[in-house]
């Protein structure tokens, strides 16, 4: 599907499956992807940061990582489907998977020390032949030298940043000219999750869109202005989607119309081949 643009930011709908793709096209390629995402509390950071607007400007992929976006593009008519919804928490599995298969090195920068290094031991005894290494979140600016060297040594097709936001697209853009990597995503708290350092929410509640809640109710402290409060800042934004409903219909119709004749003429080159 190509790309969409609603509250005022372009969205690339991939699943999982796709996501996996556009990694190993630009390991093919020998290209440098960065693999970003958004979801409410991005773009909320997104119209108050200019480097984060800097950030997503230069990245390849933008991805959903929110299931009120998802929400948003169907009621504006998009085809956009919950598949089109992809957390970390859902996508480390397959992630690693593809990458034992595929032999993808892996470093993942961030979280508290001795966290990733946990969490990466744990995917090693589910995933025996996954090459991965890990660097810990809490470095000082004198110590960030240190950390591109041991990236570039490593020479990992995929970087992980898990810093949290707005930190980790901070410093892949400050570092970009200089990481050695052919995918860069920006990660969040995915090896928290993975070394048990923070509750993973039950998947059927990031299935309905319910994630945030648990989250909320398990760190109020830390996360109630985010979801409690700057999803306010926004609602200019939804009216002005609405107020603008049905340009955003006509685009969807177009848009779909494009991805039917493309499966189409996929399908019926299969048959002849």
């Amino acid at each position: 599907m190509k790309r969409l643009t609603i509250l005022g930011v372009e969205l690339d709908p991939l699943t999982i499956e796709e996501l996996n793709a556009c990694i190993s096209a630009a390991i093919e390629r020998r290209e440098r992807w960065i693999i970003a995402n958004h979801n409410l509390r991005s773009l909320y950071l997104f119209y108050r940061d200019p480097r984060m607007r800097a950030f997503f400007a230069r990245a390849s992929i933008i991805h959903i990582d929110g299931m009120p976006l998802v929400y948003w593009a169907r009621l504006l008519g998009y085809p956009v489907r919950k598949a089109h919804r992809v957390t970390y928490v859902d996508w480390v599995h397959p992630l690693m998977a593809t990458a034992e298969a595929e032999g993808w090195r892996i470093f993942y920068l961030g979280g508290k020390p001795g966290v990733a290094a946990r969490a990466a031991r744990k995917l090693q005894e589910r995933y025996p032949r996954l090459l991965i290494r890990t660097h810990h979140g809490y470095f000082t600016p004198e110590e960030n030298e240190t950390v591109l060297q041991e990236i570039a040594e490593f020479r990992p097709h995929v970087l992980m940043v898990g810093m949290g936001m707005p930190r980790q697209e901070h410093w892949v853009l400050d570092n970009l000219d200089r990481i050695q990597a052919n995918a860069i995503l920006t990660a969040g708290a995915c090896f928290d999750y993975i070394a048990g350092a923070i509750p993973t929410p039950p998947r059927w509640m990031g299935r309905m869109g319910l994630e945030w809640l648990y989250r909320l109710f398990s760190e109020p402290r830390r996360l109630w202005r985010r979801y409690l409060v700057e999803p306010w800042a926004l609602l200019p934004l939804f009216l002005k989607d609405l107020l603008n409903i049905r340009e955003h219909r006509r685009r969807a119709q177009r848009l779909a119309s494009n991805t039917t004749r493309r499966v189409t003429a996929e399908s019926v080159s299969e048959k002849l081949s």
